[in-house]
């Protein structure tokens, strides 16, 4: 394919069609789900005398630049004792989109939203993601808040779940707030609303405590590269490095903690749930000798806390390797998967958050296990009868972990397209990188100036995860998404040198 003679944005989006489509997903909406769509013209009204109106608190959206699917609000208060309230509203979109409709089957069959490089393809009808059922700004949207009494350490102290109408009073990006946060100038549509810089303030100072309680009790400090190709027009001019930020923080902490809650509250009104779990790391005895090779010994068996601890030691040591470090890492603790549990079930909890107990619930708008444990709690908080069984429920665990790999291998894919494509004219030089995959299915390995991904088809013999090498690119394949490197030297820094 000349990929100059077409242009990049119309190559990557066929590319994607073609991924979804080749990995059992949907990439466009069934004639029955667009009739569905077209009887919802209004959204859902406020129904019940179990429903709170806190729409005059100061909620409000932080999101990526883009993003239109708006799927939660937050707002803080400040309480007696060094205590802060933290309240997160989770769109309520059962509330339109019903069990067995056939809008539902197409957020059931895909689980996500699928962001390509060129396209994306919503869970849900943009008419309901981004209108309907998105905590707009200045609208009236039915919720179900989580409720957090956190403690000056960072603790949870107590917790609640109920309906509620919510309004949002500003729609903010992760970036601007996290300029503001750190000493930059303040957005617009924080300064027109009187009280939300203070509003702000809190929240980041109490998800900041939070995040520092969880680190102490053994979450781990993670940072990886992730990048989104520039276009100019609709050619691939480069690729931009997406990095971690405060604001980014904020929404994190308050998520993860509103979702341990939610897993909690399900138990405690004997409902079972769908949970995230992360089990034991696959490969702990490699996180061991890179750990090592870094002077740093770690425990024989699996030990969250004393990984933290390498892993903070790290940071400080060498903040601009890593990001290298911690993909490491990420690729030896194994994928996430999803689980249903009865009430007094022992699942696994998720090991890299240091959690127990954990179910997805802050995304309905975007991802489907967020929008079964919504149908889970409205039962739950209306005390009706649980709208899952035990063996749809893991039927349902089963299949969202297994379209959720296959969305991320589609997003993938075309992000290795739109690499190819930027790459294409380089044929021939060579690149220090680091080992990301090593498994019989074969050696991958990510360029360190460069946030490319690819496979090393010669001279990769006896290397592993982690270690340092210096890469030849040889050939592209724009379609497969296909990167192709041979080894010609190793890391002068020795072996697993991160």
């Amino acid at each position: 394919m000349n990929s100059e003679a077409k242009q990049h944005r119309l190559i990557l989006q066929d590319i994607a069609q073609r991924a979804m489509l080749e990995r059992g997903l949907l990439p466009d909406f069934s004639v029955q789900a667009l009739a569905e769509l077209d009887k919802m013209q209004v959204p859902a009204t406020v129904t019940g005398r179990n429903v709170r109106d806190l729409r005059d608190l100061l909620w409000v959206s932080i999101d990526n630049d883009d993003s239109r699917d708006l799927d939660q609000l937050t707002v803080a208060e400040a309480m007696p004792g060094d205590k802060v309230k933290v309240l997160v509203a989770v769109a309520d979109v059962d509330a339109l989109v019903e069990d067995g409709s056939a809008i539902d089957a197409h957020a059931r069959n895909n689980t996500t939203s699928i962001y390509t490089a060129a396209k994306r393809f919503p869970m849900l009808p943009e008419h309901l993601s981004t209108n309907l059922t998105s905590l707009n700004v200045n609208e009236d949207r039915l919720s179900i808040v989580v409720e957090m009494v956190i403690g000056a350490d960072g603790s949870l102290h107590d917790s609640d779940i109920y309906r509620a109408c919510v309004r949002n009073q500003a729609q903010l990006a992760y970036n601007s707030v996290a300029a503001w946060l750190e000493g930059g100038n303040m957005p617009e549509a924080i300064a027109i609303v009187n009280g939300l810089a203070e509003n702000l303030q809190l929240q980041d100072r109490v998800a900041q405590s939070m995040k520092n309680f969880r680190h102490i009790h053994g979450a781990l400090s993670l940072e990886t590269i992730e990048a989104k190709p520039l276009f100019d027009g609709d050619q691939i001019r480069a690729l931009e490095i997406e990095e971690n930020n405060r604001a980014k923080e904020v929404i994190e902490d308050f998520m993860i903690a509103a979702n341990g809650v939610t897993a909690r509250y399900l138990s405690a009104k004997k409902s079972p749930s769908i949970r995230r779990v992360v089990r034991t790391p696959k490969r702990w005895e490699r996180i061991v000798e890179i750990a090592a090779d870094h002077k740093f010994k770690l425990p024989e068996l699996p030990d969250s806390s004393a990984l933290e601890k390498f892993l903070i030691m790290q940071k400080v040591a060498d903040p601009l390797r890593f990001p290298d470090l911690s993909l490491a890492v990420i690729k030896l603790l194994g994928a996430g998967e999803y689980i249903a549990e009865l009430p007094d079930g022992n699942v696994p909890g998720h090991f890299g958050l240091a959690v127990k107990d954990y179910a997805h619930s802050t995304a309905p708008n975007r991802r489907y296990p967020d929008l079964i444990t919504q149908r889970l709690l409205k039962a739950a908080l209306d005390g009706k009868p649980v709208p899952y069984s035990k063996e749809e429920l893991d039927v349902l665990a089963a299949h969202c972990t297994e379209a959720e790999d296959a969305a991320k291998k589609v997003e993938r894919q075309v992000g290795k397209s739109a690499a190819a494509l930027l790459l294409e004219p380089r044929i021939g030089e060579q690149f220090d990188a680091i080992i990301t995959g090593a498994s019989e299915k074969g050696t991958w390995a990510r360029l360190l100036n460069i946030p490319v991904e690819g496979r090393v088809i010669r001279g990769f013999e006896g290397m592993d995860v982690g270690d340092r090498l210096r890469v030849q690119l040889i050939d592209t394949n724009v379609e497969r998404g296909y990167i192709d490197f041979k080894k010609v030297s190793s890391s002068n820094r020795g072996r697993g040198r991160i």
